[in-house]
């Protein structure tokens, strides 16, 4: 009799703590500076209508960049002021010729890959097959980035990528992330298969200052001088670019050489440099509810209410 009016107190005391305090995930999110589903005509601005536009029946944006046309599109970002950000996309890769690049980016008035301030994506097809860069231009010019070619220390100096070679696959799509970690002047790329989630490749590179001025997404083929008749073709979807909770993102940082890294102005062919580092960008834990102190409280009070008229009725 006993055991069953403890257990009947128990269940009680449970009952009342779903009803009263009931769990509480607090989320915080970030501030949205553009984001497009492609689910209508997006509008990008472009100087090649052929070549980039909005397909209706996909629902997704088309491009083909074609080498020494210059031709571009973009969406204008306004609202941008050198804060902390992530740009992130869906990509998928028809068809990329020898000698041809994919790029996507987030930069300034210019939209050239050799101008800052310029964070830039990159599917290339050229000396090493299909790999994927990260290439950033500070807005002083200076310009450091990595490639998913093991040990390719022609592009990246003595610091390059020393992971296994990555390469990515045509007709699969994958989902893009660049986050840039202002208070470590970090900026990494990550790229996953969207179906599985799994994460393919991903690595860091160190700014030699601060970021600002970045005023376009943008694709093009601006400053790229190679063979005419050659084409990367595909869609993007889903761009997004925000700029994080400061109290929720962190950035886990363990760089895996002590040289010290240097840039390079980018009109000088000297080596360009990055830093290795080992580990990812993490969202820091979810702020713990302000209701939990009170369910502890509640828990605290019933529990001893019960055992009270347990030891009374034993008495």
């Amino acid at each position: 009799m006993k055991l069953r009016t403890l257990t009947f107190s128990l269940v009680i005391t449970a009952l009342l703590l779903v009803v009263v305090c009931p769990t509480v995930t607090a989320v915080t999110s970030g501030k949205a500076l553009y984001q497009n589903s492609f689910s209508s005509d997006p509008k990008w601005v472009t100087n090649c209508g052929s070549y980039f536009y909005w397909d209706p029946g996909l629902q997704m944006y088309h491009f083909s960049i074609e080498p020494a046309t210059g031709c571009y599109a973009y969406t204008p970002v306004d609202n941008y002021d050198g804060e902390a950000f992530t740009l992130e996309y869906d990509l998928v890769l028809n068809h990329v010729d020898e000698g041809t690049t994919f790029r996507l980016g987030f930069s300034g008035d210019a939209m050239n890959p050799e101008m800052g301030p310029n964070v830039l994506t990159e599917f290339t097809n050229a000396k090493f097959g299909q790999i994927m860069w990260l290439h950033l231009v500070t807005p002083g010019n200076k310009m450091t980035e990595v490639n998913s070619q093991k040990g390719d220390t022609v592009s990246s100096g003595t610091s390059a990528y020393d992971g296994s070679t990555v390469k990515y696959e045509l007709n699969k799509t994958y989902h893009i992330t660049v986050d840039y970690n202002k208070a470590q002047r970090v900026v990494s790329m990550k790229v996953n298969e969207k179906t599985s989630g799994g994460e393919i490749w991903g690595y860091y590179i160190t700014s030699a200052e601060d970021l600002h001025g970045m005023k376009r997404i943008y694709m093009g083929s601006i400053g790229d001088y190679s063979m005419t008749n050659r084409y990367a073709t595909g869609t993007i979807d889903n761009v997004r670019l925000t700029i994080p909770a400061v109290d929720t993102v962190t950035t886990a940082v363990t760089v895996s050489t002590t040289a010290a890294a240097t840039t390079r102005p980018t009109a000088k062919p000297t080596a360009k440099t990055t830093v290795e580092v080992t580990t990812a960008v993490l969202p820091a834990a979810t702020p713990e509810s302000p209701l939990s102190g009170m369910t502890a409280v509640a828990a605290l009070g019933i529990t001893g209410l019960c055992c009270g008229l347990f030891l009374k009725r034993k008495n």
